[in-house]
This record gives C-alpha cells, sequence and structure tokens, in this order.
C-alpha cells in the first residue's frame, strides 16, 4: 500500500513540475494517503471513481472539480484542500467524506454533492454555494468550524449531527446570517438554509400580530428532541422591522406563523438577539411582533389657509425614535419637495408649521417623521385650496376589518378615485367614491387584501390623500 502510494504522489509532481499545467487525476483503484507528513496536491480535478479505494490520512489539495462515486468512504484523519483560484464545485453520486476541511477559494464553490465533514472545517476564503436539489455540507457528531464571516460562509443547506450546541454558518451569499441550536435533549439531525423575502406574511396567529418581511430561516428536523434556538437581526446587512424590543417573539411556521416565546435583547436599529426554549417544533423561523412595526403614527394633520400663510397642524403619538419633522410640498400633488423642519420634542404631541411663500392654485402637503436611523415615515397627503378652504378626510377605522370608513367633509364634494397598495407598491383593489357631502363613506375591501399593512390613496382632480392602514 505504501509503494502504490509513493508511486502515486511522485507521478502527481512529475505532472505538476514538468507540465505546468492543470492535470487532472481519476482514481479506479486504492489511493493510500499514509500519515499526516504526506501531501498529494492535484492541479486540475480529482475523480474518486466508484471502483476506486481513497483514505486521506495526510493532505490532498484539489484545485477543480472533486468528484466522488466511492460508497461508504473511509473518513480517514487527514485534510482536503479546496484551494483552486477559479470557481471549484463538489460532485458524484456518493458524499465525499473528509475528516478535516479548509476552503480558500475567493471564487466560490458549488455542492452539487455532499460534502462531510467528520472534525474541524476551516472557512480560509470563498462562499459556497448548494445546489437546490439539496445538497449540504453536513457536519458529523462532534465537529465545528472557524473563520466563517460575510465573504466566506454557505448560501444553501447546511447539515448537522450529534448532541452538540451549533451555530449554522448560513447566509445570503453577501452577508454570513447565522441562526443557533442549544441544549439539544438527545441526538439529533437539523438541516438549515437562510432565505429572502418571507413566505405567507399575513397569515399569523394571534397574538402576533406581524412577522420580520425580510428573513427567514428553515430549519427541519430530521431526527431529535427538542433545541433552544436564537436568531439574530443586524440591520447594517439585512433590513430590521423598527419593532418594539419587548413585543418581539421567536416565530415558527406551521401553516400559520406562530409564536415560539423568547425575550429579545439590543436594538431593532442596530443589532439584537432572542432565544426560544425547549422548542419542539421545527422549520421555518423568522421574528414576530405583538404590536406593529410603526414607531411613529400620525393621529392627524389638517391645512388652513389663514391670515395669507398656509397653516399645516399635525398631531402624533410614538415619538421617542423622531428626531425630527420634514414639511413637503407639492403643486400636482405628486411630486413633492421639503420646504422647511420642525424639531421633534419629547412631550409634545401638536405641531404646526406655516408657509408663507405657498405655490399659486392648491398646494398639497405632506409630514416625514425621521428616526435616529434616517428612516422616514410619511403622514398622509392634505391639500389646501386656492380659495382657502379646508380639505378634510381621514380613516375613521384604523385598524380596518372589512371595510374602509373615510370621513368626508362638505368641502370634499366630488368624485374620488382610490387605490389599495401592499408595501411594496403593488395594487391590490381599486375603484370609484362619490362624496356627497358630509359624512362617512365606505369602501369594502375585496378578497385580493390581506391582513398586513397596506396605504390607501383617494384623490380627484383638485384633492388626495393618502394613509396608512393596517388590515386584521
Amino acid at each position: 500500500m505504501k509503494n502504490a502510494k509513493l508511486i502515486f504522489t511522485a507521478f502527481l509532481l512529475l505532472n505538476s513540475i514538468s507540465m505546468l499545467a492543470q492535470t487532472d487525476v481519476q482514481n479506479s483503484g486504492t489511493l493510500y494517503i499514509s500519515g499526516s507528513s504526506d501531501v498529494v496536491y492535484i492541479t486540475g480535478g480529482f475523480t474518486n471513481t466508484s471502483s476506486g479505494a481513497l483514505t486521506n490520512n495526510g493532505s490532498l489539495y484539489v484545485r477543480q472539480t472533486l468528484t466522488n462515486g466511492q460508497a461508504s468512504m473511509a473518513t480517514g484523519t487527514g485534510t482536503l484542500y479546496l484551494n483552486g483560484t477559479s470557481a471549484q464545485s463538489v460532485a458524484g453520486t456518493q458524499p465525499f467524506k473528509t475528516y478535516d476541511l479548509v476552503t480558500n477559494n475567493s471564487s466560490g464553490f458549488t455542492l452539487n454533492n455532499n460534502l462531510s465533514v467528520a472534525n474541524a472545517h476551516t472557512f480560509t476564503s470563498g462562499v459556497i454555494a448548494s445546489s437546490s436539489t439539496p445538497n449540504y455540507l453536513i457536519y458529523e457528531a462532534g465537529s465545528s468550524y472557524s473563520g466563517a464571516a460575510d465573504s466566506r460562509h454557505v448560501s444553501g443547506w447546511v447539515k448537522k449531527i450529534g448532541t452538540t450546541d451549533f451555530t449554522f454558518p448560513v447566509g445570503n451569499g453577501t452577508y454570513l446570517r447565522t441562526i443557533a441550536i442549544a441544549n439539544l435533549s438527545g441526538s439529533s439531525e437539523f438541516n438549515c438554509k437562510h432565505n429572502g423575502s418571507t413566505q405567507n406574511q399575513s397569515n399569523i396567529l394571534w397574538p402576533l400580530t406581524v412577522v420580520d418581511a425580510y428573513e427567514y430561516w428553515n430549519m427541519p428536523q430530521v431526527s431529535g428532541g427538542t433545541a433552544d434556538v436564537t436568531l439574530n437581526w443586524d440591520n447594517s446587512k439585512v433590513t430590521f422591522p423598527n419593532f418594539t424590543i419587548a413585543d418581539i417573539r421567536v416565530t415558527q411556521y406551521e401553516g400559520i406563523w406562530t409564536g415560539r416565546g423568547g425575550t429579545a435583547s439590543g436594538n431593532a436599529t442596530t443589532t439584537g438577539t432572542i432565544t426560544a426554549t425547549g422548542v419542539s417544533n421545527f422549520g421555518e423561523f423568522t421574528f414576530g411582533s405583538l404590536s406593529f412595526a410603526i414607531p411613529l403614527r400620525f393621529i392627524s394633520i389638517t391645512g388652513q389657509r389663514k391670515n395669507n400663510s398656509n397653516n399645516i397642524e399635525w398631531k402624533v403619538a410614538e415619538t421617542e425614535d423622531i428626531t425630527h419633522f420634514v414639511v413637503e410640498r407639492s403643486g400636482n400633488g405628486t411630486q413633492f419637495a421639503a420646504i422647511g423642519t420642525v424639531a421633534s420634542q419629547r412631550n409634545l404631541s401638536t405641531y404646526l408649521f406655516k408657509d408663507d411663500a405657498a405655490l399659486t392654485g392648491t398646494n398639497w402637503y405632506r409630514i416625514a417623521g425621521i428616526n435616529q436611523s434616517g428612516a422616514k415615515i410619511y403622514s398622509r397627503v392634505v391639500p389646501i385650496a386656492a380659495n382657502g378652504r379646508n380639505v378634510d378626510m381621514y380613516v375613521v377605522n384604523n385598524p380596518v376589518k372589512q371595510t374602509i370608513r373615510i370621513s368626508a367633509g362638505d368641502n370634499n364634494k366630488g368624485n374620488y378615485e382610490y387605490g389599495i397598495y401592499n408595501t411594496s407598491g403593488q395594487l391590490l383593489q381599486k375603484g370609484q367614491l362619490t362624496v356627497g357631502g358630509a359624512g362617512i363613506y365606505n369602501i369594502t375591501l375585496q378578497a385580493a387584501v390581506k391582513p398586513g399593512i397596506y396605504v390607501l390613496d383617494v384623490r380627484s382632480s383638485t384633492a388626495q390623500f393618502t394613509e396608512r392602514i393596517i388590515i386584521e
């Protein structure tokens, strides 16, 4: 066996030195790398066929595609180095097994076959992607990893087997977005993948009112018992809703998003974590909240022509995170420009701004509340007509159940078009609204409008208002 190993090593060195080119190697017999000082360096791809027998107790370097067809491959005690300069892949019909693994290729890797690590994995460079089959980077019982970061993690599926605590080195290909399990009640097998836009956001079980729309983790359990699950957020990497910290819960999907408990710590505008203990049902996880993610609530906004000025007054609640307000004006109800700022003051709920240089004709106004991270929260739009009449329309019932009830005054007589938009700007319902005078006017919601957060836009040729509405 030792002679075969030496001949194979000499063959590789001869090719790599004399040919100075990438050389593919195929093993159809016995390849035994016997000790820690023995090195096999393959400048091209390496295929271990179904008739091959590979044992790596030393160092095996592969710079292109790694393929395995050998069933029940020996794990060995050596290290597999994937260290190419162009994108590499792992292929074949049988899992490739290694004791230690070093991934060092800034061009990245694709798993078209399972790759199993028995001891230690070192992330040095490059993102590991897995195909949608799926194929897994497998961490066997007792294994671990080091070096995971934004530029080196798994953008795909990871499998963990065993009883030890584990943080899955998963992410979205740009950022590392881990999820952790701890205090396992027994030997378990988990699969895990990070995902983008959260599915079925409107399908929520009370007392939850909303779930994080921007990311979730799919972590099904193949076997095992209970475990603690820890989620984390990082608003600099993936947008996190401005949830109230005390209201955040770990949330899991089982046909409906269901709270799994936990107490969050951190800051919604920066970073934080939350842990649910003793979880027994596993699958898709994200953050949920017992309250809606509305850091600022505009109670009302009115506009009135008075003493040669347009006076805009607004009332707000929950201003703790707001640093200031920006008053924006439009001459057509569509294109707005800032015309002034008003500082936010603690314990003050009513604000006034006077526009002494109003445009000719009808002026439209809206207020933007600016929070500490620079995000804007807009009020509805209020127009002030050239004749000075106050335009006053607003939603009476917010949150809304099946019908939107709009209050209108005598100044609002006319025919209006309305639209209901989701937070992505998609129009879900539109129609006509005729206002005959002061009173309450109803818009019945269609089936396409599910529970969630929406924007209602109502406009005519001379008036417009928009309002953020919550549909339960």
